[in-house]
């Protein structure tokens, strides 16, 4: 049984994989001062709530918070008895190689991204990725991720904007009724809910025009279904596309071990 572990900036997703599903899920903060016997308490502790009964043998794990990767290597050695694969480290294979400038790193989840949406969409891709940061990997017609474009996050920029300006509060993004706002939460919501939909229509039109080859746009994230319904701004939308990209890439390690 496969335990894959999605670690964020800001949420860290277990998911037990059974070679055809996910059978289970849960979500945690990501902090890199937790130790490896947390990370077991904590997630032996929801199996037996929610009597998940398996045997988890592998384990992948992508991580864009690199100080959290020793702990969870720990984490599957002491109690798992197995060596994680690790996006992004030499010994994780990808279905295919990034196509970059040389010296770049790549982030991981933009790698799993890639292949989790090659996978179920094909070729010719932009994944906008709605997370801390807002992402836009876009795919070649062969599934290989050859750049994209990186913007502040839809919650960040909310906050931003109450720490930096003393009368500004804290909003939670929605989509506002009318686009003027009438007092300052309304105004706050409006900027970032419509500036958005600028930024993720304005970007994709550009990158198109650039590739000059017909692209879907794949969204996943918390947010997207959001600024879905307001406007048809994707293809499609995944809302466990990391996840799947996991269940690829260790398929793909398995298969040419």
């Amino acid at each position: 049984m496969l335990l894959a572990i999605d670690c964020g900036n800001t949420n860290t997703v277990f998911s037990i994989w059974d070679g055809e599903r996910f059978i289970a899920t849960w979500r945690t903060s990501t902090e890199w001062q937790r130790t490896a016997d947390q990370y077991y308490v904590w997630l032996s502790t929801l199996m037996r709530f929610q009597n998940v009964d398996v045997m988890i043998d592998e384990v992948i794990v992508s991580s864009t918070v690199p100080r959290v990767v020793f702990n969870l290597r720990v984490f599957a050695d002491r109690y798992y008895n197995c060596r994680p694969l690790v996006v992004g480290k030499p010994d994780c294979l990808l279905p295919t190689a990034p196509r970059v400038d040389a010296g770049t790193q790549v982030g991981p989840d933009r790698l799993v991204n890639a292949a989790g949406a090659f996978d179920r969409h094909g070729g010719n891709l932009i994944v906008v990725d709605f997370g801390t940061a807002t992402t836009f990997d876009v795919v070649a017609e062969d599934g290989a991720y050859v750049g994209g474009v990186i913007a502040p996050g839809v919650n960040l920029s909310l906050e931003a904007l109450h720490n930096a300006a003393a009368a500004l509060p804290h909003v939670d993004i929605t989509q506002p009724q009318r686009v003027i706002g009438t007092n300052t939460v309304a105004c706050m919501q409006s900027g970032v809910f419509w500036g958005y939909i600028g930024l993720v229509r304005e970007i994709c039109a550009r990158i198109k025009a650039e590739r000059d080859v017909p692209m879907q746009v794949i969204a996943t994230g918390g947010l997207a279904p959001l600024f879905q319904q307001a406007e048809a701004l994707f293809d499609a939308f995944e809302d466990d596309l990391t996840m799947h990209g996991l269940t690829v890439i260790h398929k793909y390690n398995k298969d040419n071990a």
